[in-house]
């Protein structure tokens, strides 16, 4: 099989873009979506978060609500507001936000690549969320949720690329959040050739963003496979995914408040933190300016961490993680948070929000302590997948955010 290929994506038409690209599901609760969509008839949200035209309390995950997203799927395609290519496309997808750009491919990604690690990951995945995705994916018959994929940037990618966003786009649409999102079509046989033989070329890819997704995808190519009996080529043995060249992906810090100090006084905590990190105090807040550094906010004064360097492991590539050294020399042994996963007393809190959101969050007295990191490097996150080791939760934030309804993939 190829590592990518072409598909018969399934969009918005123009007129009707605007109303229908949408934030993703999982950074909307309910409540959120359903505010959003009022008087948005055609939003995705419809779609990707149907229990918003379903009474208030419903459980996202009852049956009715899958139910209901296949309903307002059909009633899109039945009013030609979402129409799918006649042939197989890639397309390139522009995202610009503020001075970042960023533009990637549009394709159909391989499973049995996913399943033999060629397709890279570094996050665990809950059986609760993969199941929630398989049932959407079953449900509407197609994929409407792209993977996040990287790969170490290719000049051969970059020129295509080039060539086909001189044109005006297809699609162009600025979101509520002011990000812009543009995609061109690639439907010309040579550029399609060649985007395909450049990629199967590729050692490799790496998922950014997007494990439940992609693992949702693989369990629902097996059951397949398993009903019809076959090993072959099908849709379902593809997943929708947008492709973005290292070189142009902006992480963001990805930052801790905890809700209280462990029953330490301040004083003896603080004096705990100086066995392992030097410490200072900030005037401003503290926004760590390279590896290794933190900012720490409590009783409303900042101050400026640096770990001791006998602290940093000299080989692992997860226990080197800044967000991995937080936790083994002071999340976990002073605060006695040892499982970041489920414990209530921790909560994340992304990057886009700034130290202003810690700041609120601690002053309001929701929360006792912050911590700033240094945003994780994707080279870090390579690094990690080829070790085949995975990283503390929440050690990532991606921005700007893949729209949903953009391109779909129905699985014939």
């Amino acid at each position: 099989m190829s590592l990518i290929r072409p598909f018969k994506g399934l969009r918005p038409t123009p007129e009707y873009a605007p109303q229908v690209v949408a934030p993703p599901y999982d950074v909307l609760s309910s409540a959120e979506a359903r505010e959003r969509a009022a008087q948005r008839p055609w939003s995705f949200l419809h779609i990707s978060k149907p229990e918003i035209d379903l009474p208030e309390g419903t459980d996202p995950h009852a049956p009715a609500v899958y139910a209901k997203g296949a309903e307002n799927f059909a009633a899109m395609l039945a009013a030609e507001v979402l129409r799918r290519e006649d042939a197989p496309c890639y397309y390139f997808y522009r995202l610009d936000m503020g001075e970042h750009v960023q533009t990637g491919l549009v394709a159909v990604a391989s499973v049995a690549a996913y399943e033999s690690n060629r397709i890279r990951r570094h996050e665990f995945t809950r059986p609760d969320k993969e199941d929630d995705r398989v049932r959407q994916i079953d449900s509407l018959n197609a994929q409407t949720g792209p993977v996040f994929l990287t790969y170490r940037h290719d000049r051969r990618v970059d020129s295509i690329a080039q060539e086909v966003t001189a044109a005006t786009a297809d699609l162009d649409v600025t979101a509520d959040d002011q990000v812009r999102h543009r995609l061109w079509v690639v439907r010309d046989a040579t550029r399609l050739r060649a985007l395909s033989e450049i990629f199967d070329g590729m050692e490799r890819l790496y998922i950014a963003d997007g494990h439940h997704r992609s693992a949702a995808a693989a369990r629902v190519a097996a059951a397949r496979r398993a009903q019809t009996q076959t090993a072959g080529d099908a849709s379902h043995d593809y997943f929708l995914a947008v492709i973005f060249p290292d070189d142009q992906i902006d992480i963001l810090d990805y930052n801790r408040v905890v809700a209280d100090l462990g029953g330490l006084s301040e004083a003896d905590f603080l004096a705990r933190v100086k066995q392992a990190f030097d410490v200072s105090v900030s005037d401003v807040p503290a926004r760590p300016q390279h590896a290794g550094e933190f900012g720490m906010y409590l009783a409303g004064r900042w101050y400026r961490l640096a770990i001791h360097a006998d602290r940093v492991p000299a080989h692992g590539a997860v226990d080197q993680l800044d967000v991995s050294l937080l936790d083994q020399n002071l999340i976990a042994p002073i605060l006695g948070i040892t499982d970041p996963r489920r414990d209530r007393r921790i909560d994340f809190v992304g990057g886009i929000r700034g130290l202003a959101e810690l700041e609120r969050r601690v002053d309001s007295g929701e929360m006792v302590l912050a911590f700033a990191l240094y945003p994780t490097q994707i080279d870090d996150l390579m690094a990690v997948a080829d070790a085949g080791d995975v990283m503390p939760p929440k050690s990532t934030w991606f921005e700007p955010k893949l729209a949903d309804g953009l391109v779909s993939h129905v699985l014939d």
